[in-house]
């Protein structure tokens, strides 16, 4: 015998199937978020092959812990969005993004791995806070525009706290009512999955980056994320590899 939601809730979840149905149509008509899509596809992929990797390196482990995160978080998010619930959805792409960011300081001075897996707790939050890693991000990069700091805080206003800026999620167009509940709308599902593939494809590089290259079960993963990020560059900036 199965529980049985009360009929709030399954009235609620069957409006969510509806509406994933009609995101899905509209996917079905944009080459661009299909694009966008498969840049999470593959991210998920690379993250997942790396966890499968035996390592008794324990700065490895951190790696593979933080990008079974992004797997996690990836799929929450994608499913909220198709789902209809594009504020919730931004706010786990907030999670991403601060994940990337460590990611991305490890990647270039992997001595740091070993500092933040022993740093003692309260020491490690002050140290590796999400601006103390964006400002080491900045001075490493040479970036006085503070990019970093706008994308986090961009997402921390539309979905993270509440404030008077996060209800603009909450409105199918600007001019719009705010409503109660999920919807889905062409706008915002196209903001929240560019959003979704451009992360997507900070973290693969991130990854990618932390793959042992004599590990032949991770080649096809890592060509296919290759190839769909130069693809991914060249259309939405018009990079194109050298």
């Amino acid at each position: 015998m199965t529980y049985k939601l009360p009929e709030n809730l399954q009235s609620l979840h069957f409006a969510e199937e509806v509406l994933r149905t009609k995101a899905l149509v509209l996917l079905a008509a944009d080459a661009h978020l299909q694009q966008h899509i498969d840049a999470v596809e593959a991210s998920m992929d690379l993250a997942d092959v790396l966890r499968q990797f035996d390592t008794l390196d324990e700065d490895l482990k951190v790696i593979q812990l933080l990008g079974m995160r992004t797997f996690n978080a990836f799929g929450s998010a994608l499913k909220l969005a198709l789902s209809g619930y594009s504020q919730k959805s931004a706010m786990i792409m907030r999670d991403v993004l601060e994940t990337a960011f460590l990611l991305d300081l490890f990647r270039g001075d992997r001595s740091e791995i070993q500092n933040w897996r022993l740093t003692e707790n309260k020491l490690r939050k002050r140290k590796y806070s999400p601006i103390a890693v964006r400002m080491k991000l900045d001075a490493r990069y040479g970036d006085v525009s503070k990019r970093r700091a706008e994308h986090y805080e961009l997402l921390s206003e539309l979905a993270g706290h509440a404030s008077m800026q996060a209800d603009l999620m909450l409105r199918p167009t600007p001019v719009s009512d705010a409503v109660i509940g999920p919807f889905i709308e062409a706008g915002v599902l196209q903001a929240v999955i560019s959003e979704l593939g451009r992360l997507a494809i900070m973290i693969g590089e991130d990854l990618d980056a932390f793959m042992p290259d004599t590990w032949e079960r991770a080649h096809p993963s890592r060509l296919r994320y290759a190839n769909l990020k130069a693809e991914w560059l060249r259309e939405f900036y018009g990079v194109r590899a050298s």
